[in-house]
């Protein structure tokens, strides 16, 4: 049996897995996050612990036999969080949170000295580990001083399971220290901000062993014999492995609350330029490349209430035939945009109205805005160097096969909707504890799911989509001054 624990930010889930990776069950732990002031977002590190016990005794209530035969322990975790421990181990504030923006100007202050964007290949962003540290020796100096350690989420978790300093490639290519390329820590960027390759965990593959389960928890669980703990992975990375993105070619498209464009790379090709995050895979000699918007499934559920209609509702009235966009254009940018424009304060817009404009039309809109914000995203990726021929569609988003053929259309490649299953973070991180404990060839355990059905474009729209297509990507310089 294998165990995947994903440390999120809402909650904890713990998933098992067995040696033909067939799903047993799985269980969850929630969390809450603490915003003491305008911008700030924290978590206590104690409360990783206590949901992660919470989701395990959820688990063994129900499998003790299965949880007691567990071989390997895979982890993945919320990315960039900044969690800071003593020369004695103890933890010394909160964690600052990957949504946490109080260090946009330390962010714009290292991402203008030209070493960071060299060396890791991605522009600083304030949720970033580093720019953190900058504004924690600014304004915190009593507390930087005491710093032995930096860890990530994740790794935090690792040190109470395993005892063990250690990260791994993909979560660590998203604090701004690592150099992503040569897949090890930059003593350069790290003097940037005040640090030393001391204050840093040792660096593993994903899928290598990183430590073993303490006794004292292994007695507690009921695990019977030696536990091994993978290095694990970011949870994007770790969502990956569960889908079995991890080759070249390989690509999918995230309709969540944010939208995400990942593609697995077999070299290193990064833009920065472009706001694509070039991040190490969690596989060994293996990149990826990924595109965010902040505002995917958001965009719907924020015209859903607008309109006193649900999503589904809203989305059924365009039927199931895809229609040639209306001239009615919208711009997701509800709460800033990441990829390509890296603008927190831009804002969204309609644009186009008229008196024939109804509340499908604007649906309609909506939908087609957020496709085209992923189309700009694809654009970005292929500036630098990477190129998709198909996607595998994931998130609440998914579910509709209007939105999905609007996808299709604007990306021109095929959409592959999964067969039913749990192909998320937990999944992929139980996959990894498989790797690492048996030494199984990472490719063929991470294979990609079974496809329920396949979304083509439609081709007679292609031209209507491009034209339409072109009056969005024309729309952001536009309205820029507007809203800054």
């Amino acid at each position: 049996m294998y165990l995947g624990l994903d440390l999120g930010t809402s909650g904890v889930k713990a998933l098992l897995m067995d040696g033909d990776q067939k799903i047993v069950g799985s269980a969850n732990g929630s969390l809450e996050v603490s915003r003491p002031h305008h911008g700030w977002s924290e978590q206590d590190p104690a409360d990783w612990i206590a949901a992660t016990k919470t989701a395990v005794e959820g688990l063994k209530q129900k499998f003790a036999k299965e949880l007691a035969a567990v071989k390997g322990i895979g982890l993945s975790g919320q990315m960039h969080g900044a969690t800071l421990i003593d020369a004695s181990g103890n933890v010394l504030r909160p964690c600052i949170l990957w949504n946490d923006t109080r260090s946009y100007a330390e962010a714009a202050e290292l991402d203008a000295d030209p070493r960071f964007r060299k060396i890791t290949g991605n522009i600083v962003f304030p949720g970033f580990t580093a720019p953190k540290l900058a504004w924690v020796a600014k304004n915190e100096p009593e507390i930087f001083a005491k710093v032995a350690k930096v860890l990530l989420p994740k790794d935090y978790l690792r040190l109470w399971l395993a005892g063990e300093y250690i990260s791994e490639m993909s979560d660590s290519a998203g604090t701004s220290w690592l150099d992503t390329g040569a897949r090890k820590w930059s003593a350069d960027l790290l003097a940037a901000t005040g640090l030393e390759e001391k204050h840093m965990p040792s660096l593993v593959e994903g899928t290598e062993e990183a430590g073993v389960l303490r006794a004292e928890l292994a007695s507690q669980w009921g695990i019977a014999g030696k536990a091994v703990v993978a290095g694990g992975a970011g949870d994007n990375a770790a969502s990956a492995c569960g889908m079995g993105t991890v080759k070249e070619g390989h690509a999918f498209v995230s309709l969540g609350t944010s939208g995400v464009l990942f593609a697995a790379n077999a070299s290193y090709l990064p833009k920065p330029e472009s706001a694509v995050h070039a991040f190490c895979h969690a596989l060994p000699n293996t990149w990826h490349q990924m595109g965010v918007i902040l505002s995917a499934t958001d965009a719907l559920n924020w015209y859903s209430r607008l309109t006193g209609k649900s999503a589904a509702e809203l989305t059924g009235e365009l039927g199931d035939e895809l229609l040639a966009p209306s001239g009615v254009t919208f711009a997701p940018y509800l709460s800033g945009e990441r990829t390509p424009h890296n603008d927190a304060a831009i804002r969204g817009s309609f644009i186009g109205l008229s008196h024939e404009s109804d509340r499908r039309a604007l649906t309609q809109a909506v939908l087609e805005g957020v496709t085209f914000a992923i189309r700009d995203n694809l654009e970005a990726l292929k500036s630098a160097g990477t190129s998709i021929s198909r996607v595998t569609a994931i998130g609440g988003g998914s579910r509709s096969a209007y939105w999905l053929a609007s996808i299709a259309t604007s990306l021109g490649v095929p959409v592959d909707i999964p067969a039913e299953g749990d192909f998320g973070a937990a999944f992929g991180a139980a996959r990894l504890g498989l790797i690492a404990a048996t030494g199984a060839d990472p490719v063929a355990v991470c294979t990609q799911p079974e496809t329920a059905r396949t979304i083509e474009p439609v081709v007679a729209l292609g031209d209507a989509y491009e034209e339409a297509y072109q009056r969005y990507h024309a729309l952001y310089p536009a309205i820029r001054p507007l809203s800054h």
